[in-house]
């Protein structure tokens, strides 16, 4: 039997046979720089995209530390069940993840319930836009990690239904996009509740000033890794950019669209009515489209999000708050149907294809305004 590479980085057997059963053969970059490093107790400052494989770069981390402090106690198995079946009762976690949007939280959650199937280790996630009711149930049961938007994860503190005394781990992902978001005091009221002593990982696809400010405030002589997204994507995306005037492009996406090559595809607009617009036009035109952005109700989202990843909708029409929150493997092209003027969103957007080790396509329509970017 050949030894897993994830072997050398210092992971269990149990994550490992979990990471063997999802075919992860090797260990991506920003895996392979901070895996070691976060399981040596280091805080962390990670420079890389979504799509990198970040999410399981901290995730394995924690549920090896979580779940070590179980068998570290020489506990018989019974005595383990009931310590667990105790510590249950008591709404304690030891591990708090916070992104920025829902998508991402629930993206996140995902990762940890599926690497985490060997291990005696809970979660639930926290975001708004729903009920808070079985949110509460979760808490009140007690769990070992949560991962949360900033907002509601707030409001559930100051309601009394989150402890945070025994936070041994906290991560902070995509913080460019956090501080962009105007999260900046919910992070700093939610700061204050945790303990001094823990592990931090703060993570972020660029690094403004107000970034390494965050930085510097939340992190401890952190190990810094800077896995930028060049590296990871642009080798396995062909780019291809068309100029034409503004009044054209509809005609040319309609075009694009009749490539049946284009099984899931992903087109940008920068507002959500010009999404809005975009997607009535293509369900009018016969085409199977959802649209998502920052209006639509969660479970309008999510339905969204699984009509496209289920191949019922063959397009999504989206604005950038889903740029960083769309993780699905299967994306075969990007359309940007208005440029973006900074170009680590240009990076975000065509970044949801070629994941997964696969290859992609991203078109991008230019008018004579947007020629500068």
């Amino acid at each position: 039997m050949n030894e897993s590479p994830f072997l050398k980085l210092g992971l269990i057997e149990p994550l490992q046979k979990r990471l063997k059963e999802k075919k992860y053969n090797y260990p991506t970059p920003i895996q392979e720089k901070t895996i070691s490093k976060l399981l040596e107790g280091n805080d962390l400052l990670g420079i890389a995209q979504t799509g990198s494989g970040k999410t399981a770069a901290f995730s394995l981390p924690i549920l090896q530390h979580l779940s070590s402090k179980l068998s570290n106690n020489k506990l018989t198995k019974k005595i383990i069940n009931e310590k667990l079946k105790e510590e249950k009762s008591k709404p304690i976690p030891h591990a708090l993840v916070i992104a920025p949007t829902r998508e991402l939280a629930l993206q996140i959650g995902e990762s940890f319930e599926s690497y985490g199937r060997y291990l005696p280790l809970s979660h639930t996630v926290i975001y708004g836009g729903i009920r808070q009711h079985y949110q509460v149930a979760a808490l009140t049961r007690g769990v070992d990690i949560i991962v949360a938007t900033p907002g509601r994860l707030l409001d559930l503190i100051q309601q009394g239904y989150v402890n945070l005394k025994k936070i041994s781990h906290l991560v902070l992902d995509e913080g460019d996009l956090m501080l962009d978001m105007g999260f900046i005091k919910d992070i700093e009221k939610i700061l204050a509740k945790l303990p001094y002593k823990k592990q931090t990982m703060l993570f972020s696809a660029t690094m403004p000033k107000e970034v390494l400010k965050l930085a510097k405030n939340v992190l401890n002589n952190p190990v810094r890794v800077d896995v930028t997204p060049q590296k990871i994507i642009l080798e396995k995306i062909k780019q291809y950019v068309y100029l034409i005037d503004s009044g054209n492009k509809m005609n040319l996406l309609f075009d694009l669209l009749k490539n049946k090559k284009m099984r899931h595809t992903i087109i940008f607009r920068k507002t959500k009515r010009g999404a809005n617009h975009l997607g009535r036009k293509l369900v009018i035109s016969g085409f199977r489209a959802e649209t998502i952005h920052g209006d639509k109700t969660q479970v309008a989202r999510q339905k969204a999000l699984r009509q496209f990843q289920k191949g019922r909708a063959r397009i999504l029409v989206a604005t950038d708050v889903a740029a960083r929150g769309i993780d699905f493997t299967e994306v075969s092209h990007v359309i940007n149907y208005e440029l973006p003027n900074i170009p680590e969103n240009y990076i975000h957007r065509i970044g949801r294809t070629a994941r997964a080790g696969s290859e992609g396509v991203a078109y991008s329509f230019c008018d004579v305004s947007e020629k500068s970017f």
